[in-house]
């Protein structure tokens, strides 16, 4: 039985223009932990991502999530987990301050990841281990798939993993998972320093890495584009990302030039709640692709993106979204429509190199490649381990989020 809760509010100055974007100029990396220990001694630890300022309301939100889970054995708690995150996330006051996105929501997303970890934790596994023996009927009773109806009944979500889980794919847990260099080109880095990373990172062995845009100045973002990949050659995969930066004209503008160093993607070009205009932007730079979901805050904004077939790229994240079982959902209805996921990791890749490997082997989605950050990386009890580009896969039960600080 789970018989204490607690949050910590944990946050990490970067310095020295790490982590800086368009509009994240000096961040904070921080995380609204929420601690779970059962009368056995076992702690499950999860958690959400912010940039600092209002980390501590979202432990106040998780504390609540979090009582109700006392008294309750996480076995039965994960039998029927997506009911239980349907009631919490629809709980009748803290709804309103939602739906389903925001502080609440952030919340409910650091009590649904310790509710995981704990879980995998009681079964002496790591969570990526758990989830794909995990029969589709059990996979499915972890999700909420309300207001997904006219998308994912229940029915053809059990079908889909059915139709699509090959358990020989587990072989990729030998060979890795590709990973990519997000942190060569940070919005404060200058040029030389980008230079420097870009072949830093290719001698690591990383084959694809990120560049940050959305410079009041275009030219400065078109220069530094045309910089990584002099640096690189061709057959690097670079993807830009502007976050949210651009209105749509500017970024019909912008990403027009752009287009000239054959980015991989464009992430986040415009508001992220502003669907038609990356309708009408991937239509205009085709074929240009786009990368969003950082800030896309639940399922529902998903099946819109979706339906509209504007984001080729779908970079649902488990500390963005309701946490682990949202990100399945909203990989569920990627895999149905035949769209990559590839997650932004505000975890820095703790938790998410879990869920790629259960994505690739139980719902057949390409392994790609997954983001990696790592400023964060000594905090952790097991941090990820990086070799050749390549994530190496945990073994550790649980789902790697363990702080040392709080551990």
């Amino acid at each position: 039985m789970i018989q204490q809760t607690f949050t910590r509010d944990v946050r990490y100055p970067l310095g020295k223009g790490a982590g800086s974007d368009a509009i994240h100029r000096d961040p904070v990396y921080s995380y609204a932990v929420t601690l779970l220990q059962d009368d056995s001694g076992i702690t499950g630890m999860g958690f959400a991502f912010t940039l600092g300022e209002g980390n501590d309301l979202v432990c106040k939100a998780a504390d609540f999530y979090a009582a109700q889970l006392k008294g309750k054995d996480i076995e039965e708690v994960m039998a029927n987990f997506g009911s239980f995150f349907k009631k919490l996330s629809n709980e009748q006051q803290f709804r309103w301050l939602g739906p389903h996105k925001g502080v609440v929501h952030l919340g409910l997303a650091a009590v649904t990841n310790a509710c995981y970890d704990l879980w995998a934790k009681k079964r002496g596994v790591p969570l990526w281990k758990l989830l794909i023996e995990l029969s589709p009927e059990q996979i499915v009773n972890t999700l909420d798939l309300s207001y997904l109806e006219d998308e994912l009944t229940r029915e053809q979500a059990i079908a889909l993993i059915e139709g699509n889980r090959d358990l020989s794919r587990e072989k990729i847990t030998a060979s890795g998972y590709p990973g990519y260099d997000t942190s060569i080109g940070w919005f404060n880095y200058p040029d030389a320093l980008i230079r420097e990373n870009a072949k830093k990172a290719i001698a690591e062995g990383f084959t694809a890495m990120k560049l940050k845009v959305g410079s009041s100045d275009p030219e400065r973002d078109i220069r530094r584009a045309n910089l990584v990949r002099t640096v690189t050659g061709d057959e690097v995969k670079i993807m830009l990302d502007a976050n949210q930066q651009w209105t749509l004209p500017q970024a019909l503008d912008i990403c027009g030039s752009l287009q000239q160093m054959q980015p991989y993607w464009i992430e986040e070009p415009t508001h992220p709640d502003d669907v038609i205009a990356h309708q009408q932007l991937a239509k205009a730079i085709a074929p240009t692709r786009l990368a969003l979901g950082e800030h896309v805050p639940n399922r529902i904004v998903f099946k819109n993106y979706l339906q509209a077939g504007c984001a080729h790229f779908i970079q649902v994240d488990a500390v963005r979204v309701g946490g682990v079982s949202e990100f399945i959902t909203v990989s569920l209805l990627a895999r149905k429509y035949g769209v990559p996921v590839v997650p932004h990791v505000g975890d820095m890749g703790q938790l998410h190199q879990h869920l790629v490997l259960f994505n690739h082997i139980s719902l057949g989605h390409e392994a790609l490649f997954l983001e990696h950050i790592p400023h964060l990386q000594e905090h952790f009890v097991h941090p990820v381990q990086i070799r050749d580009g390549v994530y190496l896969t945990p073994q550790e039960p649980g789902s790697s989020c363990d702080l040392k600080e709080i551990a």
